[in-house]
């Protein structure tokens, strides 16, 4: 029996590589996602919730892969099968993401892109866990973090090099997608499907017989015995029994929304949710009362409530550091422009265009009938500000969108219509910079990847984490104080090591208290706690931000600071790190053959 080998620099940075095309992808989404949907018609308020396609995808796509890739061999062994086909997906999904002509079109496109990439993305997590030794996964997790950094890095910049340097066109005169964020998402599907296709290619994957006896090696047989036993099935009553108080839980909550009109619709992703888990739990223990229990389904769900300890601990931190991230990702791009660029509105401006949608109501039925309620009810709610005192309002682009594209049927004021053109061109020189932001903070990350395991073998990937998620509350908070933007720069500063530790500790940590034969269904599970702080932010933000600070998106970003506070005093507070003792032991042992 031999232990598991250590693998060099190059062999990690191949098995790595396909992370590179993975986020290149992934940040041109969440650089230009919430720029698309306003683009196309959808309030800065519902923005979170058409976020919610991705997260619900990752909710039930990768738990179902994670599965899959731990009972699967191929001659491409068990996890690069599953790279190929995501990267497949994901690459046609980005190409004609930007292009839809409609938002429900494009929420679909935006669904789909989401589930190749969790296709993708499940399976590089487990196979850290499978290829690295324990005091290698730190690096592997680091070298994942720094491809993702430097892919996000030319992803969130691309637009902005377009425009600038290459002279592709920023605005569309006609309100759509701009030409510089379509040739940017073409881009990226090219670059993501041949960076997995290098991995798949470039790396090797041991086989289960394998991966058991390097891991009766390092962890002892005895804890890999009671790490198989935990596997048993619980007993059908400790599913059933609390199913109904989830279900019951459920409805309740969903007919309070449906019976008080102040809460907000988005709740309904929550309570619905609540009821589906009641349900998959029923369905689990009737399938284990009658012995049909040989399906993956049992088998995920007994799974989740046999997690180990230490996941539990990591779930936590998990939820509130997926939160802090989700609310930068939707109102980052709303919240800077509507903040630090003139995207403001006069009194008489708004009294136009007031005044331009009654005119249009008049008309006979036209292709705008549908939207004009809404339209009028934001105009209202900005003269409501008016009234209150205020001397300008921020417009959004939803409103500056319609009116562009409709104005002209009701002959708008060439003033106003300036006004609307320069708001427009506001709003994307600061969603350039945004992305110049984005890129600014993965950029940190991937140069901050591997100084992160020094610091935690000096120290601890605890307190190595908890630093870090401080650091990017820091910079998420400062984004509110800064004079004018080019100080964001310096924020994001922070937020890069947040993002960078994020990406590698808590999985090397979680690693180290897997069985392999359980490592993808584990990951896949993990995964839930990045995905339902983020429907639940989805359902929540948008109430937050319209009853705390109606049409100032940047307090998103204050209560996503706040979020990472309290995951980080979790980390240092709460958390085990089973690895730690073997890791110190492991090292020492290096340095003394070194010496």
């Amino acid at each position: 029996m031999k232990t598991r080998p250590r693998l060099t620099f190059w062999q990690i940075w191949n098995m790595s590589f396909g992370f590179f095309g993975i986020q290149f992808g992934f940040a041109l989404q969440n650089a230009n996602v919430s720029r698309i949907f306003e683009t196309l018609g959808a309030q800065v308020e519902a923005i979170p919730i058409l976020w919610i396609a991705a997260p619900v995808t990752g909710l039930i796509v990768q738990p179902i892969v994670g599965y899959m890739s731990d009972n699967t061999w191929t001659r491409l062994g068990r996890r690069r099968p599953f790279f190929l086909a995501g990267a497949i997906g994901a690459s046609i999904a980005l190409i004609f993401f930007p292009m839809a002509p409609v938002l429900w079109m494009a929420v679909g496109i935006f669904w789909i892109l989401g589930a190749s990439i969790d296709l993708c993305m499940e399976p590089f997590r487990a196979f850290v866990g499978d290829m690295l030794t324990p005091d290698q996964r730190n690096r592997g997790f680091a070298m994942q973090s720094f491809f993702i950094g430097t892919g996000s890095v030319i992803a969130s910049m691309l637009p902005w090099f377009l425009t600038n340097v290459l002279n592709v066109a920023n605005v569309d005169p006609e309100g759509n997608v701009p030409p510089s964020v379509i040739f940017s998402f073409i881009v990226g599907g090219g670059v993501l499907f041949l960076a997995v296709l290098w991995t798949v290619i470039r790396s090797h994957e041991y086989t289960p017989e394998q991966l058991r006896e390097f891991e009766e090696l390092e962890k002892g047989a005895e804890r890999v015995a009671e790490d198989h036993k935990a596997s048993e099935l619980l007993p059908y009553t400790r599913f059933s029994k609390p199913s109904w108080l989830w279900i019951a839980l459920g409805l309740i909550l969903t007919l309070l929304v449906y019976r008080y009109d102040f809460i907000r619709e988005e709740l309904y992703i929550l309570t619905i949710g609540l009821v589906i888990f009641g349900l998959i739990q029923l369905i689990a223990g009737s399938l284990i009362r009658h012995n049909q229990t040989n399906n993956g389904f049992v088998t995920v769900v007994n799974d989740l409530f046999r997690m180990p300890r230490t996941m539990g601990q990591l779930a936590i931190v998990q939820f509130f550091s997926w939160v802090g991230l989700f609310t930068l990702w939707t109102f980052g791009t709303p919240g800077i422009t509507s903040h630090h660029y003139d995207m403001k509105l006069q009194q008489h401006h708004v009294a136009a265009l007031s005044e331009a949608a009654w005119r249009m109501e008049q008309l006979p039925a036209a292709d705008w009938n549908g939207r004009l309620p809404s339209i009028r009810e934001e105009l209202h709610q900005y003269q409501q500000a008016f009234d209150m005192g205020a001397p300008e309002v921020v417009s959004s682009m939803r409103i500056v969108r319609f009116f562009q594209q409709h104005g002209h049927r009701v002959d708008l004021p060439i003033e106003v219509r300036q006004r609307l053109m320069h708001i427009d061109q506001e709003y994307n020189t600061g969603a350039n910079w945004v992305g110049v932001s984005f890129a600014v903070y993965n950029g940190f990350a991937a140069l901050i990847a591997f100084l992160l395991p020094v610091i935690a073998a000096r120290t601890n990937r605890r307190f190595t984490h908890g630093g870090a998620l401080l650091l990017g509350a820091a910079g998420y908070l400062s984004i509110l104080f800064v004079p004018n933007p080019g100080w964001i720069i310096l924020s994001m500063v922070g937020v890069g090591v947040a993002w960078a530790s994020i990406l590698a500790m808590p999985y090397a940590i979680l690693t180290g208290s897997l069985p392999s034969h359980k490592m993808g269904t584990y990951m896949g599970l993990f995964n839930i706690f990045i995905v339902v702080p983020q429907i639940v932010a989805a359902s929540v933000l948008g109430s937050f931000i319209n009853l705390v600070a109606p049409g100032q998106p940047i307090f998103g970003l204050v209560f996503g600071g706040g979020s990472l506070i309290v995951a980080a005093l979790v980390m240092i507070l709460v958390v085990n790190d089973p690895d730690e003792k073997i890791i110190k032991e492991t090292i020492e042992a290096l340095q003394h053959g070194d010496s």
